[in-house]
């Protein structure tokens, strides 16, 4: 089953004559610019980098929910830092944006950086002929193994399926695609402690959603945070524990690590988190006290590849798996794929492709889905195209601001 068109032979033509023109030639940046496509849940946000050699350039994603405006303006104030800088020597590039800056960037400057620098990757790509997989160290998997969620991208399926129902409806729809993973997200929003009833809710959500897939489907909890203190998401994980998910995901807000490594320690299921996490020193704490047993790093918000690769290499060594977030567009989807390859201790992608009826209208990619698995694209770069004449069809508007939903019937506001 192939979730999109592949990149056609022509484009891999292409690639391989801007590597003949540009082999021992000096390439220098010389703009960065973004492309932003409204697609209804999120706008993506585009990162296209220009250089002085005609026909190259190279495309990322910032995308980034609630902030449009904010990451765009960001690449705006970081380009003039990369202007005459070789696209190719990537580490300098991002050391430069991140030490010329001063200030810490946070997520939003963190963001933009990430659009960059996946960019530049696909600029090396393009210059030497090779995918980026090749330059990140070489492949070693055959295919990589993805999972999405209810609904297949409608948010409202993805954050609203509270009925019993409609989840082994959109369940079964899932498998009928081919997946043999999803993820959802039905635990209540959250407070100190779990009431019995929302708890035996969950609970026989869960076993629902097991009879209708079967054993051989693996299912993720997402928490979202939600859970306001230790003993609140352990009432939860209770109830999902009989079930044997996959992983129970973010059963409290980042940076409580002591209460990461509480639930890690007394869940009788794998914990997974990291998706809110900024580079390698934020992990760092969460690896060395053995919080969790899979890191949800997004390669859109933690400073790129480069930074994911460094990542994943503690998370190994301290037998951590790696299952990056991604719920963004479809050349983050590209980034992961090629970063997936080359990473021993990958255990699954987040995937929303298709999320908008005109996907690859917008964008051709070479992400070819079989069953539950993408394959290993034979590409220059990313190999990706962007159609920016269908794109500016679809310009900025504001997302469904679907976080401000997250309010207890007493008026209190808590975590999405």
């Amino acid at each position: 089953m192939n979730s999109h068109e592949t990149i056609r032979p022509e484009t891999i033509r292409e690639g391989e004559d801007i590597a003949r023109r540009t082999a021992g030639t000096p390439i220098r940046i010389t703009g960065i610019k973004t492309v932003v496509v409204n697609a209804e849940m999120r706008n993506w946000i585009f990162v296209k980098v220009l250089t002085d050699q005609p026909g190259l350039y190279g495309w990322g994603e910032a995308s980034l929910n609630w902030k449009t405006r904010a990451v765009t303006s960001a690449v705006e104030d970081l380009e003039p830092m990369l202007l005459g800088r070789d696209p190719r020597d990537i580490e300098q590039c991002v050391r430069a944006l991140n030490k010329f800056s001063y200030y810490k960037l946070g997520m939003v400057g963190v963001t933009a950086i990430s659009g960059i620098e996946h960019a530049l990757w696909d600029i090396f790509g393009k210059s030497v002929g090779l995918p980026v997989w090749r330059l990140l160290g070489g492949k070693v998997r055959d295919r990589v193994r993805v999972y999405t969620h209810l609904g297949l991208g409608d948010m409202k399926s993805v954050y609203e399926t509270f009925d019993i129902g409609s989840l082994k409806e959109r369940a079964a729809a899932v498998v009928e695609k081919g997946y043999d993973a999803l993820k959802v997200v039905f635990i209540p929003y959250g407070a100190y402690t779990a009431p019995i009833p929302a708890q035996r809710h969950v609970g026989k959500m869960m076993e629902a959603l097991r009879s209708t897939v079967g054993d051989g489907v693996d299912i993720m909890i997402d928490f979202h945070g939600r859970p306001s203190s230790v003993a609140a998401a352990m009432g939860y994980i209770r109830e999902l524990e009989p079930y044997r998910p996959m992983f129970c995901e973010e059963p409290v807000q980042p940076g409580d690590t002591e209460g990461l490594r509480q639930i890690s320690e007394r869940a009788e299921c794998p914990i997974a988190s990291g998706e809110r996490l900024v580079g390698l020193k934020e992990f760092l704490p969460v690896f060395t006290q053995k919080a969790l047993h899979i890191a949800q790093p997004d390669l859109n918000h933690t400073g790129g590849l480069l930074e994911g690769k460094r990542i994943a290499a503690v998370a190994e060594a301290e037998l951590i798996g790696i299952a990056p977030h991604n719920p963004n567009g479809p050349l983050a989807g590209v980034a992961a794929l090629h970063f997936d390859i080359a990473t021993p201790n990958f255990v699954i992608q987040e995937e929303m492709s298709g999320a908008v009826p005109w996907y690859d209208d917008v964008v051709r990619t070479p992400i070819h889905r079989v069953g539950s698995h993408w394959e290993v694209p034979d590409v220059v770069g990313f190999g990706v195209e962007v159609n920016e004449t269908e794109a500016a069809k679809h310009p900025f508007k504001p997302e469904v601001m679907h976080a401000m939903s997250a309010v207890l019937e007493d008026g209190t506001i808590v975590d999405w």
